[in-house]
């Protein structure tokens, strides 16, 4: 990813320049996961018990 195109998706989800100095790549290439993430639909969401399971 180049300098620039992290920019890009930075402004894209709502980061400024300033915000910047206070986040790793890592988080913002995380959040920027996420967002793209936020319109899955999945077949199955995990209950409690799927969790006591694992």
């Amino acid at each position: 990813m180049t300098t620039p195109l992290f920019l890009l998706r930075s402004v894209e989800i709502g980061i400024s320049i300033r915000d910047l100095d206070l986040l790793t790549v890592g988080l913002v290439i995380d959040m920027w996961t996420e967002r793209a993430n936020d319109g899955v639909k999945y077949n199955r969401v995990a209950t409690q018990e799927d969790f006591d399971k694992f």
